[in-house]
């Protein structure tokens, strides 16, 4: 029987074999065993295959049925759906595929082509409308930090539990793990899931993304580099002399997977902020082999430890900043896989980083309520801000409220050094390289009027405020090579006209149509505009 056949006939008999077909495919209707008989998850935000019927609904995903090779092909076709915005692609037939692992889908959080609904895959992730602005997720994510998240419930069973691998049974070079670049140095498994660890006294459990590649048939390896949490939790169990317990949960439902790609303050747990933005709790379930917790809908999940002795050599891996270094490669500590359980015909979620925009470049720009967040607690004049993706979300425009600068006190210069130290200081803000001051006349959502206030505003060199003595984010292209690329490359830029700081305030206006001209002359030059056949 051929591959595609196969697929067809694992997915059951709704599916006929042939590659052009209309492929109808059952909805998920699992129940978790919690106690209460035939009690059903609905929430899109709380399971991955709920998620994934809801992007079907949209029109917003594609079931690829003909076999796919994790050779590079699965992450040449994640790459041009990046570089294209086009649909969500579901690969039922992956090859090399056994007892149900696995399925594998990708680009779950990168942007859909229609502007009406660019983030609707980020949005849909935090309940929110597939028409979300920029504006709304960010506000949403503000509001989560400020709202009582409702408790999770740990669960008996869930659907990660309905397969079970141990032992000998692990052979993790047998698995269709996917090489997503040709220059990577291995096989990534680990490119969309979240790690799972939790510090000695049991008072903080962090969820994040870190990428990590098979290394042998029962161990992973995976970038582990100061200042992320896993890096921070793995030195709080080395103080004990012991190994980190671990989980790599694979598949989680979407608010659990951009909550793990988010600069959450250290000290606070993931599932909190998971719950709040959602509105409801999340059901967890105990590992078999240690006691963390993991979401009972994840599709997969590995457990074992974080060595606090063994390393061995990682990478090199193509990064979201669109280089692939080939002396990239160094030595990182290894994961152990002790357990594997999983769903039935399991979907592995992969991400393939690369030009933008994919996945981690939106996500990476979710740190903005974060950045938002410290300058109000600062007291700054600082009303919103915005990183766009076409500087792969590490520059920042924060908006100044003007009346409240005219009265701050401050000047250029004092201000984007107090905002410089309080910001880059802070490892929520660890992604961001650049932070521009710029008026509130300025929509910092367009990027076309943002470059302008660059380009007529500051000044190079005297407006530039560079900041060495900061965390540094080494994985930016222009920080290799440096002495310390962990420290520093760092700026903040002030694109506000002296004027500004005055109590006085502006002593100009922005020449064009909507302040250059009276509102009389625009409301009959609209009024006519179309009846004088302009477009």
């Amino acid at each position: 029987m051929g591959s595609i056949a196969l697929a067809c006939q694992e997915l059951g008999p709704a599916i006929t074999a042939k590659p052009s077909c209309r492929v109808r495919y059952r909805r998920y209707t699992g129940t978790l065993a919690d106690g209460v008989a035939g009690r059903q998850r609905c929430y899109s935000h709380h399971s991955l295959r709920h998620f994934l019927d809801t992007l079907r609904d949209d029109g917003d995903l594609v079931d690829i049925i003909h076999e796919v090779d994790p050779h590079l092909e699965v992450g040449a076709i994640a790459r041009r759906v990046s570089e294209r915005n086009a649909k969500v692609p579901l690969f039922h037939n992956v090859k090399g595929a056994r007892n149900g692992l696995w399925r594998m889908v990708s680009n779950l959080q990168s942007l859909r082509q229609s502007p009406s609904h660019r983030l609707g895959r980020v949005a849909r992730g935090i309940n929110l409308p597939a028409t979300a602005s920029w504006r709304d997720i960010n506000e949403k994510l503000l509001e989560a930090k400020r709202c009582k998240p409702s408790a999770s419930r740990v669960v008996e069973t869930g659907p990660c539990k309905e397969n079970r691998l141990v032992g000998d049974e692990i052979d993790l070079t047998l698995l269709p793990a996917p090489l997503l670049h040709q220059g990577d140095g291995g096989k990534y498994v680990q490119s969309y899931g979240m790690h799972i660890l939790q510090s000695p006294d049991g008072s903080w459990t962090n969820w994040s993304i870190a990428r990590a590649m098979v290394h042998d048939r029962n161990k992973l390896v995976g970038l582990c580099i100061p200042p992320q949490h896993n890096w921070q939790i793995k030195q709080m169990w080395k103080k004990h002399g012991k190994d980190v317990p671990w989980a790599l949960a694979l598949g989680v439902p979407p608010a659990a997977i951009i909550a793990a790609g988010l600069p959450i303050p250290d000290g606070v747990s993931e599932l909190d902020y998971v719950n709040a933005i959602t509105g409801s709790a999340m059901d967890l379930v105990k590992c078999d082999t240690n006691n963390l917790l993991v979401p009972a809908e994840s599709e997969i999940i590995f457990e074992g430890t974080l060595s606090n002795t063994e390393l061995v050599s990682e990478g090199p891996f193509g990064e979201y900043f669109g280089h692939g270094f080939r002396a990239e490669s160094g030595q990182m500590p290894v994961y152990n896989v002790d357990a594997i359980t999983y769903r039935d015909d399991a979907i592995l979620p992969v991400s393939v980083p690369g030009t933008i925009t994919d996945e981690s470049h939106t996500l990476a720009a979710l740190m903005v309520p974060e950045i938002l967040d410290i300058c109000q607690q600062h007291d700054f004049p600082i009303v919103d801000a915005f990183a766009p993706l076409e500087t792969n979300a590490t520059w920042v425009f924060l908006s100044v409220d003007s009346e409240k600068l005219r009265h701050s006190g401050f000047n250029s210069s004092e201000l984007c050094k107090a905002i410089g130290q309080a910001v880059f200081q802070d490892k929520r803000a660890w992604l961001a390289s650049r932070l521009f001051l710029v008026g509130d006349d300025i929509n910092i959502y367009d990027f076309q009027q943002a470059a302008w206030a660059v380009a007529c505003r500051s000044r190079p060199g005297l407006d530039d405020h560079v900041f060495d003595d900061v965390p540094g984010l080494p994985l930016v292209p222009s920080m290799r090579g440096t002495p310390q690329p962990c420290r520093g490359g760092k700026t903040v830029t002030n694109c506000l006209l002296e004027s500004e700081f005055t109590e006085g305030g502006r002593d100009w206006h922005k020449v064009d149509f909507e302040n250059a001209y009276p509102r009389e002359i625009r409301e009959r030059v609209l009024s006519r505009w179309e009846e004088m056949g302009l477009d």
